[in-house]
């Protein structure tokens, strides 16, 4: 009967910033060769290399009197690359520690272990709340191993059990970058202040090749810029400040230049090993909680105050179809002067919000590593936020037929962004309710903003029936 195990699949993104992400696919595989079955007999004492205090024999001693198990190297951890230079090789010795000593019945009762990429993975019982048990046996695993390992508390996809795996942290190292990524961020960032500008110059816009001809005219796109750009940048900062108060470290963002909405946002990088589900949740959900608070307020602001120059933008009131949110929100507060067919003047802050609340929607899709895709994870684990992103992805893949920014979305997010996310250190604890109705409220605003106003402004428009 063959063995079935986790397999933890580094594949390497890359792009024009020669940025690799470290993504992980976990799926039964089966275990047919004789080098990757465990031997799990009882060892002589001739038979340790290390002692539980971490000396180890001579390599040359150890090549001859201890069996090894051969584990091709391979890292869950975000932000980091493979070494395929060489073979880690687990002894016995190190192997029983773990199981006899790290693990125990007040916290994970080994009953098998197997062979695992760059490390083993255990099964068992798990004893207790997840969270504390991984407190416990990371305890032990540092008291005996010291920094050599590294815990993660994972669901075992074939049958919804917890497993336990431990990976040797020798394996790991940082990764690194041709162009220093400060100087690509800023590259990125240089460009997308120019999109910014140029999608609130619509003469520009008409003509893309005269912009170098006439850019005198970018300042007139500055005030819709400077909007837009607020709502971006709350954002940034949201996800910033909570990533620091739950020990996450982030990346330089790279914010994403569009020539229709302004920018697309920012990719942001996790470098280090989230602790668990909830602080994912934390600094997922930061973000957009920032930026559509931000967004909305100015959004309520446009359609009330009158515009400063006492004309404002002129529109077709149809354009207010194209959001449930706006539309709705254009229909309360306008009332019957809201007419299809019949132009009308607004403040333009209120389509300056709209780029920034519709930038954070559309990050908001609960697809790969967006926020969206993170907060779906946290709150409802890996397998239904899989599950939940394939739906999401294909859906914005419908959509792209018949809109430009669904089109260029799709693409970033297949190519950049499609995940899946990187194991936690501990994936089985849920968040508490109040941050997952947090996670669920950014969700369904994220979709009233991108949905389209199906009703008609004007109620004489509506056909009546004989029934």
């Amino acid at each position: 009967m063959m063995l079935h195990h986790l397999r933890l699949i580094v594949l390497h993104k890359k792009m024009d910033l020669q940025k690799v992400r470290l993504m992980q696919i976990i799926f039964p595989m089966p275990r047919q060769t004789k080098d990757e079955t465990v031997n799990t007999e009882p060892l002589s004492s001739s038979d340790t290399v290390q002692n539980i205090d971490g000396d180890a024999t001579p390599a040359s001693d150890a090549q001859e009197n201890v069996e090894v198990v051969d584990v091709a190297v391979g890292s869950p951890l975000p932000g980091m690359k493979q070494q395929l230079d060489e073979s880690v090789r687990i002894p016995k010795a190190t192997i029983d520690i773990l199981k006899d000593q790290v693990f125990g019945f007040d916290t994970f009762f080994v009953t098998s272990q197997e062979p695992y990429e760059g490390g083993i993975l255990f099964k068992g019982n798990l004893r207790g709340q997840p969270a504390k048990s991984y407190e416990k046996i990371t305890n032990r695993l540092q008291n005996k191993f010291g920094d050599q390992y590294k815990l993660f508390l994972l669901i075992n996809p074939e049958d919804d059990k917890p497993v336990a795996v431990v990976v040797p942290r020798q394996t790991l190292q940082p990764e690194t970058t041709a162009v220093p990524e400060w100087f690509a961020a800023a590259s990125f960032g240089v460009v997308t202040i120019f999109t910014l500008l140029l999608r609130n110059v619509p003469l520009l816009q008409d003509n893309l090749l005269s912009t170098f001809d006439n850019l005198e005219l970018l300042k007139d796109g500055v005030y819709g810029a400077l909007v837009t750009a607020a709502i971006i940048g709350v954002h940034e900062i949201a996800h910033i400040l909570a990533a620091r108060d739950t020990g996450i470290k982030l990346a330089v963002p790279y914010f994403v230049p569009s020539w229709q909405i302004g920018s697309f946002g920012a990719i942001t990088r996790i470098v280090n090993i989230v602790r668990n589900r909830e602080d994912l949740l934390k600094v997922a959900a930061a973000g957009p909680l920032a930026g559509f608070s931000l967004g909305f307020v100015l959004l309520l602001l446009g359609f009330i105050l009158p515009p400063s120059d006492g004309l404002g933008l002129v529109i077709d009131p149809a354009v207010f179809h194209e959001s449930f949110l706006v539309g709705g929100l254009a229909k309360l507060i306008l009332g019957d002067a809201l007419k299809e067919g019949t132009k009308l003047s607004i403040n333009p802050l209120v389509l300056w919000a709209w780029a920034g609340l519709l930038i954070n929607a559309i990050n908001s899709i609960p697809a790969g590593e967006l926020d969206g895709g993170r907060i779906a994870f946290a709150m409802w684990g890996r397998k239904i936020s899989s599950r939940i992103s394939s739906l999401a992805i294909g859906l914005l893949g419908i959509s792209a037929l018949f809109n430009d920014v669904a089109f260029y979305w799709v693409v970033l997010i297949f190519f950049l962004q499609r995940g899946p996310i990187s194991p936690l250190s501990e994936e089985i604890t849920e968040p508490e309710n109040n941050y997952i109705s947090i996670g669920v409220a950014i969700l369904l605003f994220g979709l009233l903003v991108c949905l389209p106003y199906p009703f008609p402004f004007d109620p004489s428009q509506l056909t009546d029936f004989d029934l």
